[in-house]
């Protein structure tokens, strides 16, 4: 039983030294890169809403118009 409970000590040692060799690969954005994605993001999202919000207006005169033939 006491080699078990080695093995086990070991696999966890192995996991976070691994884990700590993968967080240290990570490139994190710089602030002026996550700002400029940031924005961008924020754009394209309100400029979809805005031609979602078209396109829903264009179909509901659409078919009021059609309801009231």
């Amino acid at each position: 039983m006491g080699e078990t409970e080695n093995k086990s000590a070991a696999r966890k040692e192995n996991w976070f030294t691994g884990l700590k060799a993968e967080f240290s690969k990570i490139v994190w954005p710089t602030k002026e890169s996550l700002a400029r994605q940031t924005t961008a993001v924020v754009v394209v999202s309100v400029v979809v809403g805005l031609i979602i919000a078209i396109l829903d207006v264009i179909i509901q005169y659409g078919v009021d118009f059609l309801v009231n033939l």
